[in-house]
């Protein structure tokens, strides 16, 4: 019963979605063939309902990975809930989903874990979305939303540990000399997930080592203290801040809308969030080195680079799934869905959509070693 519940979620999104994926036949089924069959040739047609749930911040991207790859598998009925990282592992640790997206690599507690639902087999985690987060902001009243504030780590700790108390502070005077007239003597609202999240580890993750000793609370997926004002996913968040002058949030880049968004500080120079600007630290820091289980493929962000250009503030997302599955049907759609989303086609779609860096063939070659070990059994 739960695990029929969850295939069913959000059905007139899914078939929305497939609406669009048909409508598009010609150009987008020729690309979604094309894509579907890199890697693995002729593919069987798939039939059925196919669920995952997880990172908010994936949404829109995976909404238009589910049209594309409909256009391609239109009898395959997919349904991913936003739920966030942390309830999305979970489900998925249950085996009510068939994948997870996590904004946080897998502990290796819940990689053990995971044998109960992976015939006995680990499951592995590979990014599929990369994106920068932004550091987002209401200032419309002082005409600021158009204006990047600049932001270095330490002062970005401070506003989030309570240290720093009004948009007019002297340290955030200091490193905003042009506008720093226009800085309202007003109070700092730092917005935080209520939930637990993978955003949130990224970007205390972030704090913790680039903010020179500023920020001093443990790493995790739930936002430490209670200064400023929880709320839900990104939705959440994005709706409060928008709502609230003189609000601060951290959200999934591709949300920013029309709030604010500060441009941190890397080696002497200020940098705007851009998809460039986030697949270049990606593409330059080093794998994890305790994510040692077979397949899986995790990115160690270098989060302190002074390189030129880079934004090391970026959200790597990860898809966790099994190797073997106890139905046929559900470990293909499985295999089909990664090599899509994480081909050429499916990384171009998610930049279209949701603003997305696509990743690098060096590692999409990684990956798709990943993706080629996922075998199925009855």
């Amino acid at each position: 019963m739960q695990i029929n519940a969850l295939r069913k979620v959000s059905a007139v999104g899914i078939i929305l979605a497939m609406a669009a994926g048909l409508s598009a036949c010609g150009d987008n089924q020729t690309t979604a063939n094309a894509a579907a069959q890199e890697n693995h040739g002729e593919e069987v047609q798939l039939k059925g309902e196919f669920a995952g749930s997880g990172a908010s911040s994936q949404k829109s991207a995976v909404d238009a990975w589910i049209a594309r790859f409909n256009a391609n598998q239109p009898d395959a009925t997919i349904a991913y809930d936003p739920s966030g990282s942390g309830a999305g592992v979970s489900t998925f640790l249950t085996g009510a989903t068939l994948w997870a997206g996590t904004d946080a690599a897998l502990t290796s507690e819940q990689v053990e874990q995971s044998k109960k639902v992976c015939e006995g087999q680990t499951a592995f985690d590979i990014p599929v979305y990369i994106s920068p987060i932004a550091v987002v902001y209401n200032l419309k009243n002082a005409g600021l939303n158009d204006t990047h504030v600049n932001l270095s780590p330490a002062t970005i700790a401070q506003i989030f540990n309570g240290k720093i108390t009004k948009w007019n502070d002297k340290k955030i005077a200091a490193e905003n000399p042009k506008i720093a007239s226009k800085l309202p003597d007003l109070n700092i609202t730092p917005v935080w997930r209520s939930d637990k999240s993978g955003t949130t580890k990224n970007f205390v993750s972030y704090l913790a080592d680039a903010s020179d000793g500023a920020w001093t609370y443990e790493v995790g997926e739930n936002w430490p203290n209670k200064i400023g004002m929880g709320a839900k996913g990104t939705s959440g968040i994005v709706s409060t801040v928008s709502q609230a002058e003189g609000t601060i949030g951290y959200v999934d880049a591709s949300q920013a809308g029309s709030l604010g968004t500060a441009a941190i500080k890397v080696g002497d120079n200020y940098v705007p969030y851009s998809a460039e600007a986030a697949a270049k630290v990606v593409d330059a820091s080093p794998r994890d080195k305790d994510a040692t289980e077979k397949g899986r493929v995790v990115i160690d962000i270098d989060h302190t680079t002074t390189e030129s250009g880079a934004y090391p503030l970026v959200l790597v997302s990860y898809d966790a799934v099994c190797p073997v599955y106890k139905d046929t049907q559900d470990g293909e759609f499985v295999k089909q869905w990664l090599s899509y989303v994480v081909s050429e086609e499916g990384q171009s779609t998610a930049a279209e959509n949701a603003g997305s860096a696509p990743m690098s063939p060096a590692l999409r070659s990684d990956v798709l070693k990943s993706i080629d070990l996922i075998g199925s059994q009855k």
